[in-house]
């Protein structure tokens, strides 16, 4: 096993994003869940994320959504560019490179020709930007007119195939990984063991080697809050499901595991405690920090914190909606709106954004299992010879 000094040498050195397969597949069989945080907010997140992450020798995975990032910008403004720059700027204050650079969501919705050349023009984007791991969704395509499961899942997969063979061709050698996604997030219908392993397994003989599945499980994106704007705790995640269908891949050879979307509302103890660490390999926490930058605002920078509060009042509010609910479901437009402000905050705002991160951060590692996953990860690197990190 590399030594501690070996791991430090290694990633403190300037190099590109890591790929994500190296991640899924140097952790395959350790009981540990990778937390993919989608920083919207501000660098100050991702320095704090780094910094505990660095402290306990972990690898992170960086990641935003087509809805959130786009060569529009999206509704944070973000570009595929200035997102690897910012994550980029942030690993070298921090002096941590153990993370991955990952295209969540990229999301085909009706499938229409249109659809389809405009999400391959964003996969090239990602691609030019040095992305590291996509994940293809085409869930909404689920047909439910449909009586068995090929019919369900025949356009999710005959679309889900065109776009992970042109991903392949973009990528050409270099190493990248995967995530799928077979049921809805946020659906009440859980994906059925028949539906994964035959996402899977199709993809599989068509030569695409998934690292992660997402599924639909009870989880959701967001949060829910209370009348005084406290988050509900998000308590419904089947976890014998997920643990049915991974059991079912492990009998069939299959070493695809799942990313468990949507776990802002879970209480850390939660996942601690009940989360299969292991069956689910891939954590997704967005909103937490969000809120967390929100918080420090309204702490630190009360008059900003007041504009971007009464922004998404006046633009989403109504009238028979509380405005707790209203805030914590919208404010995530206000990214884009209030970039230059936000951006500007003070230093010691931004000390406070930094500090929180970590502290938060460091909860999280412990709860995933995450501690010396670095360690893991440059020991399957270099028992593999892989030398081809870009």
């Amino acid at each position: 096993m590399v030594s501690e000094k070996d791991v430090y040498t290694y990633f403190e050195k300037p190099r590109a994003p890591l790929p994500l397969n190296y991640i899924a597949r140097g952790l395959l069989g350790h009981e540990t869940i990778i937390a993919a945080i989608n920083p919207r907010s501000t660098e100050e997140v991702i320095r704090g994320i780094l910094r505990a992450a660095k402290n306990q020798k972990s690898v992170v995975i960086f990641e935003l959504a087509l809805s959130e990032m786009s060569l529009s910008g999206g509704y944070t403004g973000y570009t595929p560019q200035k997102f690897a720059d910012r994550c980029k700027s942030a690993a070298e204050k921090e002096k941590w490179f153990a993370y991955a650079l990952h295209a969540d969501h990229l999301t085909l919705k009706k499938g229409t020709e249109e659809e389809m050349d405009n999400l391959k023009k964003e996969i090239e984007a990602r691609v030019n930007a040095g992305f590291t791991g996509y994940a293809i969704d085409t869930s909404f395509l689920f047909d439910r007119d449909e009586q068995n499961v090929e019919g369900q899942l025949k356009e999710i997969l005959s679309k889900g195939l065109m776009l992970f063979d042109f991903l392949g061709k973009k990528m050409g050698e270099s190493p990248y990984g995967l995530e799928g996604e077979v049921g809805e997030i946020g659906i009440t219908e859980f994906t059925s063991v028949e539906e994964a392993v035959h996402y899977v397994k199709t993809l599989e003989e068509n030569k695409i080697k998934i690292d992660y599945l997402a599924i639909a499980n009870g989880s959701t994106h967001g949060v829910s809050v209370d009348a005084e704007g406290n988050v509900v705790p998000q308590l419904g995640i089947n976890v014998q499901r997920t643990v049915e269908i991974i059991d079912e891949f492990k009998k069939l050879g299959f070493n695809t595991r799942i990313a468990q979307h949507g776990i802002t509302g879970t209480p850390v103890e939660v996942i601690a405690s009940t989360f299969p660490h292991g069956n689910i390999t891939k954590g997704n926490i967005g909103t937490f920090w969000q809120r967390l930058v929100q918080k420090i605002l309204e702490d630190y920078e009360p008059e900003l914190y007041g504009k971007i509060r009464n922004w998404v009042l006046e633009n989403y509010g109504k009238e028979d909606v509380d405005e707790h609910k209203t805030f914590a479901k919208h404010s995530k437009y206000a990214w884009k709106e209030f970039s230059n402000e936000v951006e500007n905050i003070s230093g010691e705002t931004k000390e406070a954004i930094i500090s929180k991160a970590e502290v938060d951060m460091n909860a999280f590692i412990d709860a995933l299992k995450m501690k010396d996953s670095a360690v893991v990860c440059l020991d399957y690197i270099t028992e593999n010879n892989l030398s081809k990190t870009y």
